[in-house]
């Protein structure tokens, strides 16, 4: 029996995700899709040409550590930016504005999957994949487009924290359903239990500021980068334990350390490992998916993205200007609002591996895939193009 050269495998997956990744920026979009399309092109699903396969990785087991990992870092940075003091300071207006957004995407997105078919839990994991706007995708691009220092980015910001918050307290609820639901006493264990955990973890990020700052005061940059790593990672893990999502217990982690000093030190030891893992998530997300069931819902996929995506234009530039923003800045809000990423992909890995039906672990997943590849383009495509927006805005006010 010969040894599989892993070594050799992760070379050749890391640079042609590299290739991919440059490719993608050349032409102006996110690095998320291509990273999926190489993962589904070098995995289990790959194509066979003239007798030969493209299939590198059988299985994406010797990479799930980092792929989880990758999980752990991106919702503990999405946490890392949640500024508790400003949404206090400011929460009449960024809760009026998320009211509007998720008012109408959330529904919206349950009612697309109760359409299609998909029982009541199925749609609301649907509504939740649906209307979650990609961080990832929207920060990069704001930066790109140099719109990062304009008014509406705080509100665009603001209205994304509030949709990841609202993501990841249905999630923890679904989740714990799926994870250890089977009959009510059960139910109501798991969710008394996933509450305590989550609600320790809050108290924690609002008021032990302090303690935290003064518990990686760590001279040493590498055992400070070894100690949040390790931190989040042992929390998260026992988030897990105890019935929660990890991904949800590293987001409240990351808005902890988010309310100390140490933020811009984190940003600059850790921001590169979270992108290594982060790369090699989405790389397995592509391993975990079949073309074939991609394009078997690629009509659910199309219409879930024409509805959504006219759903999310409305209620971004209203939300907009309910926070006070102009008709600009306010059809800019809306575009910006359009792509969809990292949330999505983190709660349809989930529903890969605990799903209890064959919509929940194959169905969902693969659909998530394709909403998540064409909002991502159609996203940022939409971002450069904001003016359309705003002139259809123009001649509805003036009309």
């Amino acid at each position: 029996m010969v040894t599989p050269n892993l070594v050799l495998t992760a070379g050749l997956f890391l640079t042609i995700l590299a290739v991919g990744g440059l490719v993608a920026l050349r032409v102006g979009q996110s690095v998320i899709p291509a990273y999926i399309l190489v993962g589904s092109l070098l995995g289990p699903f790959a194509p066979t040409v003239g007798g030969v396969s493209f299939t590198l990785v059988e299985s994406p087991a010797f990479v799930r550590l980092l792929a989880d990992l990758g999980v752990v870092l991106l919702l503990f940075f999405v946490g890392l930016e949640l500024s508790l003091a400003s949404l206090v300071r400011k929460r009449a207006r960024f809760v009026r504005a998320g009211a509007i957004d998720i008012g109408v995407s959330l529904p919206l997105g349950i009612l697309v999957g109760l359409a299609f078919g998909f029982s009541l839990l199925e749609a609301l994991f649907v509504g939740l994949i649906v209307f979650n706007s990609s961080t990832v995708i929207i920060a990069k691009s704001l930066i790109d487009l140099e719109w990062i220092a304009n008014p509406e980015s705080e509100a665009i910001l603001g209205v994304v924290v509030i949709e990841d918050i609202v993501t990841a307290a249905v999630f923890a609820v679904l989740s714990a359903v799926v994870l250890g639901a089977t009959d009510v006493a059960t139910l109501g264990a798991t969710l008394g239990q996933a509450a305590v955990v989550l609600l320790v973890l809050g108290v924690v990020a609002y008021y032990g500021e302090g303690w935290i700052d003064r518990a990686f005061d760590i001279r040493s940059g590498e055992l400070f980068l070894l100690g949040v790593l390790g931190a989040t990672a042992l929390v998260a893990g026992i988030g897990l334990a105890a019935g929660v999502s990890d991904a949800i217990v590293a987001f409240v982690v990351g808005a902890s350390f988010g309310q100390t000093s140490h933020v811009a030190r984190i940003e600059s030891l850790l921001a590169p490992s979270r992108d290594l893992f982060a790369a090699v998530f989405f790389f397995v997300i592509g391993l975990q998916t079949n073309p074939r069931v991609v394009v078997s819902v690629a009509g659910v996929v199309a219409v879930a993205v024409v509805v959504t995506l006219l759903g999310q234009v409305v209620s971004g530039f209203f939300a907009g200007r309910s926070y006070g923003l102009s008709v600009e800045q306010a059809s800019r809000m809306a575009s910006a609002l359009a792509p969809r990423g990292e949330f999505s992909l983190v709660i349809a890995a989930f529903l890969v591996t605990a799903g209890t039906t064959d919509a929940l672990r194959e169905t969902i997943p693969a659909f998530t895939v394709g909403y998540v590849l064409l909002t991502s383009v159609l996203g940022t495509v939409l971002m450069r193009n904001a003016h359309l927006v705003e002139r259809i805005a123009n001649r509805y006010a003036n009309g």
